[in-house]
């Protein structure tokens, strides 16, 4: 596949305890901001922006991410990907990401947003080495549609493949066919409207720390449920199901919290928008 709609590459590395881009490329309907240092401990933002607006009917998109050995990096995206109707072709995009030991990266999009007639597919392989740490947050949110439906969208297609010294870790997939499953039934979405997930594999886990994200968890008030499991390999994956984006981002970001509070000895800044 060649003909991108957009394409995004950066690369980075750390330089006496700053990490900092030594390549940027971008072209077409995919942009990088400015990078941002939220705080002094030298881990770099970037917010990754589509000037279009959204997903239409037939794009592609390429992003690749590379973090050197001691690097620290927050990539998040300017506003929530929302994918509009795709009668003849399905929007795709593909995430490449490759962790050298000991840098961290976190990937924390706004929630992606599947209007009436929808086909989205996504794609998130990750190469990296024992000693570094990945962490990622998806939210699957239902848009509005003309017939009022809570599940107008044709299909949600989400794989992650995660590789840890070169061997298959981790293989997550999410796909929801509401014209073909019984999507709000047991075993999928179970009366429920929305989906969050985080996937983490780091050698910092341990089962104390899932028993404190557990409790972390739990401080949400609101009607959800959530589970959390130990991965083949040294890390975790969270789901949540709830009926607003709000609640599954409070549930993220409490246990984001604690993560780097534990991990990064640091208090992760709010990366909202609005």
């Amino acid at each position: 596949m060649t003909n991108w709609t957009g394409s995004l590459s950066l690369d980075l590395e750390d330089r006496k305890g700053k990490t900092v881009a030594k390549r940027v490329y971008f072209q077409g309907a995919l942009k990088v901001m400015r990078p941002i240092y939220l705080d002094d401990s030298g881990q770099v933002c970037y917010y990754l922006l589509n000037p279009g607006g959204g997903y239409l009917d037939g794009d592609r998109y390429k992003l690749e991410f590379t973090a050197d050995e001691g690097s620290k990096v927050t990539l998040t995206t300017q506003s929530a990907t929302k994918v509009y109707k795709t009668p003849k072709s399905h929007a795709y995009q593909e995430t490449t990401i490759h962790l050298k030991k000991d840098s961290y990266l976190e990937y924390l999009p706004d929630p992606l947003i599947a209007y009436e007639n929808a086909h989205y597919k996504q794609k998130n392989v990750v190469h990296m080495d024992r000693g570094a740490t990945f962490l990622s947050t998806d939210i699957l949110t239902p848009g509005w549609s003309p017939s009022g439906g809570k599940f107008s969208y044709d299909t949600i297609q989400l794989v992650s493949e995660i590789y840890v010294d070169g061997q298959i870790g981790v293989f997550d997939h999410i796909k929801l066919v509401p014209k073909q499953q019984s999507v709000s039934g047991l075993g999928f979405m179970e009366g429920y409207t929305h989906l969050g997930s985080m996937l983490v594999v780091s050698e910092y886990t341990n089962n104390a720390f899932i028993d404190e994200l557990y409790e972390a968890i739990q401080l949400e008030q609101a009607e959800f449920k959530a589970g959390i499991s130990k991965l083949a390999v040294s890390g975790f994956s969270i789901r949540i199901l709830a009926n607003s984006t709000q609640v599954i981002e409070r549930i993220l970001n409490n246990c984001h919290k604690l993560i780097s509070e534990k991990w990064l000895n640091r208090t992760p800044n709010s990366l909202r928008k609005y």
